[in-house]
């Protein structure tokens, strides 16, 4: 587990941090694919995955897009099928519609191939006040679909138990990120 922390403290250090409207936000392959994503740190990230998370679960979920990389990663490291929360509505039978409000902004997502019982584990790269992930996990607990638990790169909440009071189910992270002197940082 040491090596990902490494691995992550190292590729955060290399990240450029931009301001958006007086927010610094840091831009990293892991959460934004830019400049690009290095196989060998999602393998690492695969692999702390595979240590911190029961992944007692049917299917593994993701929303797009950073989600991809890791759902993909972890469905061929464990053999567990995957599926993508889309940001385009299919219209095919029993899609699901989540939507999204932030303080800037309000969109949609969409969830298809799935049903009632089905079990699922959730994988994205950031949890911040886990707001997205509450809105997903009530959509999918009022379908029926059981959110086993959360999986997360990088941590950026204030108390990560609020987040997953908010959710409903563990949130397992990799790593805690907070922001020092305007540069992320993983605490030792």
């Amino acid at each position: 587990m040491e090596n990902v922390r490494r691995m992550l403290r190292e590729s955060l250090e290399e990240s450029p941090v931009v301001d958006k409207d007086g927010y610094q936000y840091f831009v990293n392959p892991l959460t934004d694919g830019i400049p690009h994503v290095d196989p060998a740190l999602i393998s690492e990230v695969v692999r702390g995955f595979g240590i911190v998370a029961d992944l007692d679960c049917d299917v593994i979920l993701a929303p797009e897009a950073m989600g991809i990389p890791l759902a993909t990663g972890l469905s061929l490291a464990t053999g567990i099928p995957f599926s993508i929360i889309r940001k385009r509505r299919y219209g095919l039978p029993g899609e699901l519609e989540i939507r999204q409000v932030t303080g800037y902004s309000e969109s949609r997502m969409y969830v298809n191939g799935l049903g009632p019982g089905d079990r699922v584990v959730i994988v994205d790269d950031v949890i911040s006040t886990g707001g997205t992930l509450a809105g997903i996990a009530e959509v999918l607990r009022g379908a029926g679909i059981v959110l086993t638990e959360v999986l997360v790169i990088l941590d950026k909440s204030q108390d990560l138990t609020v987040a997953e009071s908010r959710i409903g189910a563990p949130v397992r992270s990799l790593a805690k990120v907070v922001m020092v002197d305007g540069r992320p940082v993983v605490p030792e």
